[in-house]
């Protein structure tokens, strides 16, 4: 059985109990949570510890291998670039969409009270920025201070200036740098791979404690969440067609036909290396030098996730509207800022650590408390799916357009 089936049994088997006992004894089931409430936010905290210095060392080492692949040529160049604008695109397409999502179809009020009343203690950690304050501390003043009070935002701009930087240094010392930080995130994923695997215990604590005090609401909750947040997702697929259409000067449904293969391969296996013989065949087939599909397709694969900016921050955005928090337009730009940047060290972890490592610092960012990413991590597979189709999706569309450019330009001279 995989670690996301066993959560997800977990997640459902906590429910169920919850909501059982409490039509037995009401009394008795709500006295459990007494117990079982710091079990799960125990587990929780043990994947929030490592949070900060993970985001620090992922962003540092996915900085320096974006800068080493445009080390390897103009058309390396041009691909980081263009990946880096998508990312930021599709993050503010979010910003859009995800809030008129719930204004269309909100979560029932009567789910959403009950759902409040279960994570009554949830708290926003760190400080939310008005739209002044955000343009006057975006850059930290103490970056310590910064960790320590789990202010992302500014401690990411610092650890991103700070890995531009180690990407200056001689090749001697950047690679030391380089390969400190890479071997201080391995060992952090280690701990949160240890974490993990009391993930089905910590869930199922979480879980009995929304059963006992929502019912079937929890349910019909999770739903709406998967629904909403991977609608974003597949709306970040969508739009990798119109890219194809308009860069690559492919049309649609030529692409839609070269693609597909690359799809199914996403969907069986939910990995996008996996994917990539096939990515590079659709690549070629609709007119991608093969050169051009050779350099673009695997610094894609390595550092590009089009959708996880877009749904990491729809994932926030859910959590606000889920437990009320009201959102400012300088909590959201804070918000659009983290999920942008440290989508750049979301690289090839498993889907679990991804999510949490991703979500919880847009979180953070925008004063949104976490404690119901300890629930809604186990129902991640079907977003995930979005997630994994629509990066491969995008990888295709943009290598098919720097390719297809590329050899306008050979040919051009």
């Amino acid at each position: 059985m995989s670690q996301a089936t066993r959560i997800l049994l977990s997640l459902v088997s906590g429910l169920l109990i919850g909501i059982a006992l409490v039509a037995v004894d009401a009394k008795v089931a709500i006295g459990v949570t007494q117990i079982t409430q710091p079990i799960g936010l125990a587990w929780l905290h043990g994947l929030q510890m490592v949070i900060v210095p993970l985001i620090v060392g992922l962003l540092v080492t996915g900085v320096g291998a974006a800068a080493d692949a445009a080390r390897a040529g103009k058309l390396a160049l041009r691909g980081v670039l263009t990946m880096v604008v998508i990312l930021w695109a599709t993050t503010i397409l979010s910003a859009v969409v995800t809030p008129l999502l719930l204004d269309l179809w909100p979560l029932p009020s009567a789910w959403s009270d009950a759902l409040r009343k279960a994570l009554s203690g949830a708290q926003p950690v760190g400080t939310v920025p008005t739209l002044g304050q955000f343009f006057e501390t975006i850059v930290p003043s103490n970056v310590v201070s910064a960790a320590a009070s789990d202010s992302f935002l500014p401690l990411t701009i610092f650890t991103l200036a700070l890995a531009f930087a180690i990407t200056q240094l001689a090749p001697e010392p950047r690679e030391r740098l380089t390969a400190w930080f890479g071997a201080m995130t391995d060992a952090l994923l280690i701990i949160i791979g240890w974490v993990l695997k009391l993930a089905p215990v910590g869930v199922g604590a979480l879980a009995y404690g929304v059963g006992a005090r929502t019912g079937a609401a929890a349910f019909g909750a999770l739903l709406h969440y998967i629904i909403v947040v991977s609608s974003l997702g597949f709306l970040v697929l969508l739009s990798a067609y119109p890219v194809a259409a308009l860069f690559g000067r492919v049309s649609i449904a030529r692409f839609a036909r070269a693609v597909a293969p690359a799809q199914a391969v996403a969907i069986s296996t939910q990995s996008s290396l996996a994917s990539l013989p096939t990515m590079l065949a659709a690549s070629e087939s609709l007119g991608a030098a093969p050169a051009a599909a050779g350099i673009v397709l695997p610094i894609a694969v390595a550092i590009f996730r089009a959708t996880s900016p877009a749904m990491n921050l729809a994932v926030a955005l859910y959590i606000a509207h889920w437990l009320g928090v009201a959102i400012g337009p300088g909590a959201l730009l804070a918000g659009i800022c983290t999920a942008a940047i440290t989508t750049m060290g979301a690289v090839s972890l498993p889907g679990t650590i991804t999510y949490f490592s991703s979500v919880a610092p847009v979180a953070l960012a925008m004063g949104v408390p976490i404690e119901a990413l300890g629930l809604l991590i186990a129902v991640e597979t079907i977003p995930d799916l979005f997630r994994t189709v629509g990066n491969v999706t995008m990888d295709v569309a943009i290598t098919v357009g720097l390719g297809r450019q590329r050899t306008r330009e050979t040919a051009s001279v």
